[in-house]
């Protein structure tokens, strides 16, 4: 009886050890086979296959990742007026031609493998090579703002550094983050890469997200969104890289290029019908040059509000009873909010201006949308203290316009922010007409400022004690 109650539980051991090794084979097949584009309904399924995909990334060397990178860059720079309409129809949000830019810009000026060099120390005690190795599998929360620009940096980025990444899509521009991940995956393994470095979910979902942050194979998160997002990255106890929200001031001295001043104010307010956050939010200005300004910001496409009552109409219109934004204003342009006000405009109008006191909500709230409060100021000390204030800590973006250098010099020790813009518009700030690489992920809340490909990496310390000191 023993005997054949041995033979039963071998067979039964033996048809489940048959059926998690076809289980078990089946995930590796999905986990290669590319999952549809790279795309996934589940997050186990898509972290798998970015975790399998990393491996075999590691495998095939750097001159193999850059020539990956080439062709992710290509393939994005001949998709660019499609993504750019995409992101318009389905988020509601920006303008084409300024999305047009912001593509040229993430595909062109993010780094890739040449911002990763080793370091190397010698001396009488030996040799130590620091040297970058890459996380693994990274989880991204991506933006409404920027659902295609993000993925594409993003992606050069963490490729560049030797990770793999899973793709949260905001669920407001889940078609637009889909198509780019496929096309980044069409690139990757036209260049004999692997599929699935790059991955996203079908359908984009809060608790989806949730999972992929609780995910035990991801390693490493990478964030922008608003204070919810960011909070809950920071509490994930993983390492985080989060790009959170700003409130960017501009300061205007006396001394400024005030035709210049205003027309860069109204064409760093207006990109994207001001929805990225480095965008001018508030001016304040120097009451002996404030009416100059005004007219010049007149007459490079600003509106101006000079009624009360106008201005009270259009607080109470872009937000709501609650105090809150009014997201249904977020990224419209400036004629839209004016004609719900029974302005009738063009679209030639491209930001809303008006004067109020600093303390005014539209002043101490970001509100991502074409309208740009300013407040007049007596003295340099009054607008640095005021700006300080109003930018609210998040140290992201501040702009001056000033031939003072020590003005400009008090400004950026006191405000401190991750990018400071002097005599330009907001977006010089990212490479774009200004110097320097690009990034669409500009971590403030963790304190990485621009990202680039390093960025994604941690540091190994290798020494060799006593030894290969060539110079003794």
């Amino acid at each position: 009886m023993a005997m054949e109650t041995e033979v039963i539980v071998k067979a039964i051991t033996e048809q489940i050890r048959q059926r998690l090794n076809q289980c078990n084979a089946s995930q590796d097949i999905k986990a290669q086979s590319g999952g549809n584009n790279g795309i996934f309904e589940e997050v186990d399924e898509a972290v798998e296959a970015a975790f399998v995909a990393q491996k075999k990334l590691l495998q095939l060397g750097l001159e193999k990742r850059g020539k990956i990178i080439e062709g992710i860059r290509k393939i994005g720079l001949a998709n660019v007026e499609l993504l750019a309409r995409m992101e318009v129809e389905e988020t509601g949000m920006g303008r084409y031609e300024h999305k047009v830019q912001k593509h040229h810009l993430a595909l062109e000026k993010t780094p890739g493998i040449e911002d990763i060099q080793p370091q190397v120390f010698t001396g009488d005690n030996g040799i130590t090579l620091v040297e970058s190795l890459p996380y693994g599998v990274a989880g991204c929360i991506t933006p409404s703002t920027a659902p295609s620009e993000t993925v594409w940096h993003n992606a050069i980025c963490l490729i560049a550094a030797g990770n793999s990444a899973v793709i949260s899509p905001h669920p407001a521009a889940k078609k637009t983050t889909t198509k780019v991940v496929e096309l980044i995956n069409q690139a990757i393994t036209e260049c004999g890469g692997p599929p699935n470095l790059v991955v996203s979910l079908r359908e984009a979902t809060l608790q989806k997200a949730s999972e992929i942050m609780k995910h035990p194979k991801i390693s490493l998160l990478v964030a922008t969104g608003g204070p919810g997002v960011m909070k809950a990255v920071l509490s994930s106890g993983k390492k985080a890289i989060c790009a959170g929200p700003g409130n960017p001031p501009v300061l205007v001295d006396e001394t400024a290029d005030i035709p210049k001043a205003g027309r860069d104010i109204v064409n760093g307010a207006s990109f994207e019908n001001d929805i990225n956050c480095i965008g001018e939010k508030e001016v304040l200005v120097m009451e002996e040059v404030a009416d100059q300004l005004i007219s010049e910001m007149v007459k490079n496409g600003a509106y101006l509000l000079t009624d009360k009552k106008d201005i009270d109409k259009l607080t109470k219109l872009v937000t709501t009873p609650e105090g809150e934004v009014n997201k249904e204003f977020i990224g419209k342009n400036a004629s839209v909010i004016l004609n719900a006000m029974g302005i009738n405009v063009t679209d030639d109008i491209k930001v809303i201006i008006y004067e109020v006191a600093a303390d005014h909500i539209t002043v101490m709230e970001e509100f991502l949308m074409p309208i740009l409060p300013i407040i007049r100021i007596k003295n340099i000390d009054e607008g640095i203290e005021l700006a300080v204030c109003i930018e609210g800590g998040h140290r992201h973006t501040a702009i001056m316009h000033s031939k003072n250098v020590d003005n400009m010099t008090r400004f950026a020790r006191a405000i401190s922010t991750t990018i400071f813009v002097k005599n330009g518009p907001s977006y010089s700030g990212v490479g774009n007409g200004g110097e320097g690489y690009t990034a669409m992920t500009i971590a403030g809340p963790t304190g990485e400022g621009l990202t680039s490909p390093r960025t994604f990496t941690r540091t190994q310390r290798c020494v060799l004690v006593d030894g290969f000191n060539l110079r003794s």
